[in-house]
């Protein structure tokens, strides 16, 4: 999934004004090659997919932004001294949770996860209204990418086992 996205997303001209500064010069080298050497929007490194608990990802949330509520997604960017693209943290009860309540495909719910997750180490943001939904179209794209590549991974989620 990861090397799909890596390889074939690409970032659309009306999306470079509004991804964070650090992301614009990468997004602009993007799009001024040919799709086949398409240089990559994600930073260069080792990049960390981690999947939590509700409870863990709180945590976090809590010692690293200063909000200890619930969320389904956290990033932490790059740090190219330490040779990392970035770590994506997710919730795999929320979604679950979420999956459940909407009728959706658990694998489809998490992937879209670290698809936000991965266009957030890209550059994009959701804070702002009009980066939000440029992000949301991104990941509109990227998941029907994955799609089109039968790159969904298959997640599956299984009862924990209390100790």
């Amino acid at each position: 999934m990861v090397a799909i996205l890596d390889e074939g997303f690409r970032v659309l001209a009306a999306d470079v004004p509004h991804l964070l500064p650090k992301a614009r010069s990468r997004a602009r080298a993007q799009l001024a090659t040919k799709a086949g050497s398409c240089p990559s929007v994600l930073p260069a490194g080792e990049l960390s997919l981690v999947f939590l608990t509700d409870s863990a990802l709180a945590e976090l949330h809590g010692s690293f932004l200063g909000d200890p509520s619930l969320t389904d997604v956290i990033t932490f960017e790059a740090d190219t001294l330490a040779g990392t693209a970035g770590e994506v943290c997710v919730s795999v009860d929320t979604a679950l949770r979420y999956a459940r309540e909407s009728g959706r495909d658990f694998a489809e719910e998490l992937t879209l996860y670290l698809v936000h997750g991965l266009l957030h180490l890209a550059g994009y943001d959701d804070l702002a209204p009009a980066r939000k939904r440029r992000m949301r179209l991104a990941e509109s794209r990227a998941l029907q990418l994955l799609q089109q590549r039968e790159a969904i991974p298959s997640f599956q989620a299984t009862p924990r086992r209390r100790r």
